[in-house]
């Protein structure tokens, strides 16, 4: 029973196929249900991808189960057996860190997350779950390859958006939520030598406790790093690339070479470190790091307060200009060249990317005093804690705010171009499997004839 509770965990948690592995092999007969090319689909694979599903969608797929899953895991097949007759090559390099990040996200979101404790979960090895992972992300990179050479030479012209928009029903007009445009202004109060003194006194004497073998590294990381997550699992930070690791940082820690030896102490924009080697993989390590953050006194965060008000007079003075003080004294490094505006940095959403906000996507602070100000207007002075988790002191400008409203062409053009390069990419993959099914050998099991499949070429008359 307790291994049933820690794979459905697993897959509430993960919504990973490769989760459910070992309990397809324990209660399917496994046997091929579908070829495609020179790639079989084992009925095990079914079961994984079913509950997958379940895990990701609450269990609501669209069409008959039976045949929708088995048709979905035939698609992607047509589109690897085409990865090879391409020869595309996979970028390892790619894969390897997503593989790691997806490790390092996972044991972050298990309770004392561990090496140890993602084996008990996944009820095998941590080598066997990382390389289960590594040809599933493989193969989505081979997948989306060949999607990209199928669409690459798409191009949108205005007249395509304008004729979608105006053959669109009403209806089905995407609701775009009300956004605001913001302009910031940042100090950061000084930090006195004493604090800082005080902070690299510590790690010093965690460094002498591990040498002298009195704590262990990982002890330690956990009872006192400023690093949350990292902290879960003793400081540790995955395998990870020289890129994917600050410069200041990977120049030390690439230069260790013996587990046995601890960091010197290194500052980052988030802190100071001290960092032991875990282990080396060709250009890749695995790292563990106690961080420390020194702390502002209340002293110096008024002082900025009182300087930050002063500024703040001379811009409602007209003495300078909101845009001229960004320039010369903020201490925003993302937005001081950049008129301080701010960039919408999600991922996803119809402002990913810009710099237009939902109200949500502000950091709360910001949003707070959004909400009182008109476009024009200036907010008061207000503290607040930037990305890197440091106390600042801010003033905002609202630069424009746009009710929630229907797409138009006016204000939403580039929305709406999007939703039209979908649809023509969506018909253009459409068209190629439908065509790659004439040419591609495939064989069926019988059971699955009689499927209303959404690509009826499957079943060859």
């Amino acid at each position: 029973m307790r291994n049933m509770t820690n794979r459905i965990i697993c897959c509430l948690l993960l919504g990973c196929a490769s989760v459910t592995a070992l309990y397809s092999q324990q209660n399917v007969v496994d046997e091929v249900v579908w070829v495609v090319g020179d790639d079989a689909i084992l009925r095990s694979d079914i079961e994984n991808a079913r509950m997958e599903s379940q895990s990701e969608y609450g269990g609501r797929i669209q069409g008959d189960p039976e045949c929708a899953i088995p048709e979905e895991l035939a698609v992607k097949k047509l589109f690897l057996h085409q990865a090879k007759l391409d020869s595309i090559v996979p970028n390892e390099t790619q894969i390897s860190q997503s593989v790691d990040q997806w490790i390092n996200y996972v044991l972050s979101r298990i309770p004392n997350g561990t090496k140890e404790k993602m084996e008990e979960y996944f009820n095998r090895s941590f080598q066997a779950i990382r390389e289960e992972r590594r040809e599933a992300v493989r193969d989505q990179q081979m997948i989306n390859e060949v999607q990209k050479k199928i669409t690459g030479d798409l191009k949108i012209t205005p007249s395509q958006v304008r004729s979608f928009y105006d053959k669109l029903p009403a209806d089905s007009l995407p609701f775009i939520p009300a956004s605001v445009e913001v302009q910031i202004l940042t100090l950061e109060p000084k930090i006195p030598m004493e604090e800082i003194d005080a902070i690299k006194k510590r790690l010093r004497e965690f460094t002498d406790k591990i040498t002298k073998g009195e704590m262990e590294f990982s002890t330690l990381a956990r009872l006192y790093s400023e690093d949350i997550e990292s902290a879960k699992r003793g400081g540790e930070l995955g395998l990870m690339g020289k890129g994917e690791l600050f410069p200041e940082f990977a120049n030390v820690a690439f230069n260790l070479n013996d587990p046995q030896k601890i960091s010197r102490i290194v500052e980052t924009e988030y802190g100071f470190h001290i960092i032991q080697l875990i282990e080396k993989r060709g250009s890749r390590a695995n790292f563990r790091h106690i961080l420390l953050r020194p702390k502002v006194p209340e002293s110096e965060i008024r002082a900025a307060e009182s300087k930050m008000d002063s500024i703040r007079n001379d811009i409602s003075n007209g003495k300078f200009t909101f845009e001229e003080v960004v320039a010369a004294l903020s201490s925003d490094k993302e937005t001081r060249n950049n008129k301080g505006i701010m960039v919408n940095s999600n991922r996803e959403g119809p402002y990913a990317g810009t710099s237009k906000f939902a109200m949500q996507e502000l950091p709360q602070e910001v949003a707070r005093e959004v909400s009182k100000l008109k476009p024009g207007e200036m907010s008061g002075v207000f503290r607040m804690m930037n990305s890197k988790q440091k106390n600042i002191i801010a003033v905002i400008k609202l630069t424009s705010r746009v009710e929630g409203h229907k797409a138009n062409l006016a204000d939403d053009f580039q929305v709406i171009k999007a939703m039209v390069e979908e649809k023509e990419k969506k018909e253009m993959l459409d068209n190629w499997i439908k065509e790659k099914q004439k040419t591609t050998y495939i064989r069926i099991d019988p059971e699955l004839l009689d499927c209303d499949f959404k690509y009826p070429g499957w079943v060859r008359k």
